[in-house]
């Protein structure tokens, strides 16, 4: 529109013509600003809860709820948990990782549908989800008893998207994954994105394996599926919202409930996988270290195990078998033959000792390696938004990344492990699978399209482990395959992963975080997550207490493998007498626990219940904080000694009676306790009521196990009326071992009344069982010389002094306040004592 101010106009009518344009154009300006201030108000209220409710599908697997622009999928897993996926319309997706494939394809739990006018209830079973259409909101129930809600629910823009919670004021949070901060890890705002820490100690917020996923003291877990770069923000941003956030991924969400936290892991880890068992070697002795840099000294290692007595099942190669030097040849994945000039003749000469070889990978193909020109030919490595390599400088040369979700480049990056595997490699050690180095613009091949590297950064691991742990199995399908890998994501437990703790500090203070974070990961499935015994990095003089001190908490840790850097042996073969001989009597102890340790890996494969526990999954009392001491299966009490000179410790029992395991001094239970720590002993209690099995004798390595002599302690007590235990044997090899019935299992049982009354007897069978076992049962806590003991119904005379082992059948210690009754078992065997 134009005006004119012309000549035969008067000054008034162009005073009013303007003034009219002028009210005009203010008026056109005021609706459009109006209008432009609508829609920045709602741009500014979009990111609270605005999804409207349009209707509900239901079919028989899945409950779709549609909203406007948007869908979400509920999915019954199991009685007690769902999975949740918010799906916005025309929002890339990614596919699940941490979902286990077979529950994928499996039929899944009908989910019972309610609508009334103004909520909807979708019953799993033992969990629901009651929705509100108006405004629209989730709300979790076990049962009838109020879990979590969503605070303003799921969410998605283009650089983020994920899903908030509302917080209960008296709420703790675990989870996370590896994180140095305290089993509460509420208040803290949490990247994650799998990044090495070297040297950490004391305090981490970011490490090696993160886990996108949290356990509540409300009795709930939710794991997040979603492999994109992130944060978890407990409570830290606002103190009453859990917020999940992610630049792209999976807008997907697992939640369990149970009645009691060992249920909480049970039921998550039957959805994300459970552990398949590992070879038996898996629970020996390790040599390693950074690194062995020839096959003699290979050789001379070994050979010196063997003369200092200490048992030994598997050395570790690491980055010197393919290179002489740190820099320069990673990605060879080929013998350097001048250095190791017979490495086939060196596998073999190992393994007739009862000593397997594990190998390092790292998925980086430096440009001066070996493999370069192979891997650019093939197309193999993850791409530049060029179509090329995408290569980058680190630590260890110019480099590219094999793309391990590419089915072509796993093929290629296999057939190295194959060619070893024919040379006769026992296990596979992943290094720096985080990816330590891993540049935002890398483009990745998914089976189900192209990824950057922040969408599935946190599951290059997880994929990793699971090419080989798969093509393993293919290659030698009757032995169990070995992965131990350094990061992953949730449910990387089902492919074999053997965690560790990575590149922690050779210091007191890299000792203390060790069983908090242990324990931390064995809540939600990773139950082999271990440490590098005696410290890894640093330290410029051997500190023989600390070493002692840390070799001694590995023997009730899932994997016995010392290892560090070379400046400083890692090896005990390599230490003055004094540490020898107290670590000796630990490493063998650790053996002669096999029967109780193999039982444990055995539970944690058919349940997913973890091997260290928490003290409260044993009180499922709320107090979630303690990590001082820890729980080894059912049985025994932890607390490692990890501040220097210290000669008292101080333990806060769990309810229940209570046995120094050592002396078999008795506490009760619910009180603080002191105990003495000189070097030579740890803190380790038994509960009463426990059964622990033992070889009765030293074995030098776990090929000659054998459960034809056992030594059974039990520890009792009339607080323990009665009890019950299971112990699990096998060949230790056959990878379908569960699953073909190929196993026997001892079932102890005790009653304890008047009189105490166990028996032993078999369930199963497999081919290299033994037919009889003579079994030593050792029973603690008998006060007095008994009147009376039967064995298989029959009297038997009892010494007050150990006669012949083929001699005697029962002989009581009155100082150690031990009765010993020695019998065989052919289908079952009873002890009683009045």
């Amino acid at each position: 529109m134009g005006f004119v101010f012309g000549k035969r106009g008067s000054r008034e009518q162009s005073r009013r013509s303007t003034s009219i344009a002028l009210m005009f154009v203010f008026s056109l300006f005021f609706a459009l600003f109006s209008a432009v201030a609508s829609a920045q108000v709602d741009a500014r209220v979009a990111p609270v809860n605005v999804h409207l409710y349009e209707g509900i599908e239901q079919t028989q697997n899945a409950v779709n709820i549609r909203l406007n622009g948007a869908s979400i999928r509920f999915t019954a897993l199991n009685q007690s948990t769902m999975e949740v996926f918010f799906q916005p319309d025309g929002v890339k997706q990614l596919p699940s990782f941490a979902i286990a494939e077979e529950i994928l394809a499996a039929d899944k739990t009908n989910i019972k549908v309610s609508e009334q006018a103004d909520q909807l209830t979708l019953d799993a079973g033992k969990l629901s989800a009651v929705i509100t259409k108006v405004p629209f909101s989730i709300a979790y129930y076990k049962d009838s008893e109020f879990l979590v809600a969503e605070n303003t629910g799921a969410f998605a823009y283009e650089t983020m998207r994920g899903v908030n919670f509302t917080l209960q004021d008296d709420e703790k949070i675990m989870g996370a994954g590896q994180r140095v901060l305290g089993m509460d890890r509420r208040g803290h705002r949490l990247p994650l994105y799998n990044k090495a820490h070297y040297g950490y100690e004391t305090e981490s917020s970011q490490m090696y394996y993160s886990l996108p996923a949290v356990m509540s003291n409300k009795m709930y877990v939710i794991g997040f599926d979603n492999s994109a770069s992130g944060y978890l923000d407990i409570g830290h941003t606002q103190k009453d919202v859990l917020q999940f956030e992610a630049v792209a991924g999976r807008t997907s969400y697992i939640i369990s409930t149970g009645d009691t936290y060992a249920d909480l892991t049970k039921n998550f880890v039957e959805v994300t996988g459970k552990q398949p068992l590992p070879p038996r070697w898996a629970l020996g002795n390790y040599a390693s270290r950074f690194g062995y840099k020839t096959q003699q000294q290979v050789l001379d290692t070994v050979e010196l195990f063997k003369q200092q007595d200490f048992p030994l099942d598997a050395i570790v190669l690491d980055l010197y078998w393919f290179g002489p030097d740190i820099k320069g040849h990673m990605g060879n994945l080929e013998w350097d033959l001048e250095n190791w000039p017979e490495p086939e003749k060196m596998i073999k000469e190992l393994k007739d000792q009862g000593v397997k070889t594990i190998m390092i990978t790292e998925p980086f193909i430096l440009t001066t390696s070996k493999q370069w020109d192979s891997a650019n030919s093939n197309a193999v490595l993850a791409k530049n938004l060029q179509g090329q390599p995408r290569t980058f400088d680190f630590y260890f040369g110019n480099t590219g990344l094999v793309d391990v979700f590419d089915p072509v480049a796993q093929d290629w990056f296999w057939q190295f492990y194959e060619r070893l595997n024919q040379q006769g490699v026992s296990g596979w050690w992943g290094d720096l699978g985080e990816p330590e180095v891993h540049p935002s613009d890398s483009i990745h091949r998914l089976e189900s399209g192209w990824a950057t590297a922040d969408e599935v950064h946190n599951a290059y691991g997880h994929k990793w482990a699971e090419m080989v742990y798969k093509k393993q199995k293919l290659s030698r399908p009757d032995e169990r395959p070995f992965v131990m890998m350094r990061a992953g994501f949730l449910g990387s437990q089902r492919y074999g992963m053997i965690p560790w703790t990575g590149d922690v500090s050779r210091s007191w203070g890299g000792l203390k975080p060790q069983v908090e974070l242990a324990l931390q990961m064995s809540l939600f499935g990773l139950a082999y997550t271990h440490s590098d015994l005696g410290g890894f990095a640093g330290g410029e003089t051997f500190d023989a207490e600390l070493y002692t001190r840390w070799m001694q908490y590995g023997v009730f840790q899932p994997v016995y493998r010392p290892h560090a850097q070379d400046n400083i042996a890692p090896e005990p073969v390599f230490h003055d007498k004094a540490t020898q001989d107290i670590v000796r009597e630990y490493v063998k102890l650790r053996y002669r626990l096999l029967p109780y340790n193999y039982s444990l890996a055995y539970e944690n494969s058919l349940t997913g219940l973890s091997m260290m526990r928490p003290t409260f999954m044993h009180t499922d009392k709320a107090d979630i904080d303690g990590s001082l001491s820890y729980m080894w299966g059912d049985a025994f009490l932890v607390t490692p000694v990890v501040e220097q000179g210290q000669t008292t410790q101080q333990i806060d029992l769990p309810a229940g009676v209570w046995f120094d395991f050592w002396t078999s001094q008795k506490y009760q239970g619910g009180e603080t306790i002191s105990v003495d720590t000189p070097l030579e002993t740890m803190p380790v209690l038994t509960k009463a009521g426990s059964f622990i099995p033992m070889l009765q004798n030293d074995i030098p390595h776990t090929d000659t196990y054998n459960t034809r002599e056992l030594e059974v302690h039990y520890f009792a007590d009339k607080s323990v009326a009665s009890s019950r235990y299971v112990m699990f044997d096998d060949d230790g090899v056959d990878p379908n071992t569960i699953e073909s019935g190929q196993y026997q299992k001892l079932v102890f049982e005790a009653q304890h009344q008047a009189q105490l009354n166990i028996s032993l007897s078999l369930e199963g069978w497999f081919d290299s069982a033994p037919n009889n076992r003579e079994v030593e049962f050792i029973i603690h806590g008998q006060t007095s010389f008994p009147s009376e003991v039967k064995l298989d119904g029959k009297v038997v005379e009892v010494s007050n002094k150990p006669k012949k082992p083929e001699v005697y059948a029962a002989w009581y210690n009155s100082e150690a306040k031990q009765l010993v009754v020695k019998g065989v078992l052919g289908s079952k065997l009873t002890v009683d004592v009045l």
